[in-house]
């Protein structure tokens, strides 16, 4: 199995990251990576190119953890109120998922449905839930949710 080394121009799950010299077997580089504009072939003189990578990386998580601190500010110990449909009983019709939180928090900061941890909610009352801002930084808020 021949394999060949390429760099790596985004972040690419279970692979590594923008900047990133991986190696991989050769059908997946020429038939998917370079195609999807995921990376590029691996040659001497791209050492230029790699430092530069990492730099554009390296300022964009120092930006991106800034904020990460501001959102965590505005996140800390708030709580995020839902309407749901309810049965007699206090069940939900359905569940809330993580992209009705998310919707739900826009007007306080923007997050990642998928970062998003809490426990499934099948009925009303209030719920623990954390956030993942940043690699380093989490926030947790409350989920209350309501009868309609």
């Amino acid at each position: 199995m021949a394999e060949t080394k390429v760099i790596l121009t985004q972040t690419v799950s279970n692979l590594g990251q923008s900047g990133d010299v991986v190696t991989v077997k050769t059908g997946y580089a020429r038939n998917y990576l370079i195609p999807q504009g995921m990376a590029f072939a691996w040659t001497k003189g791209a050492a230029a190119q790699i430092e530069s990578m990492r730099r554009a990386r390296l300022a964009k998580a120092v930006a991106t953890r800034e904020d990460a601190v501001a959102a965590k500010a505005a996140i800390e110990g708030t709580t995020v109120e839902i309407a749901a449909k309810v049965s007699e009983s206090g069940k939900l019709f359905g569940g809330i998922s993580a992209d009705a939180i998310a919707k739900a928090m826009a007007p306080t900061a923007a997050v990642d449905p998928k970062a998003i941890t809490v426990e499934v909610i099948k009925t009303t009352g209030e719920f623990p839930a954390t956030v993942a801002l940043h690699p380093e930084i989490t926030a947790s808020f409350t989920v209350k949710v309501v009868a309609e």
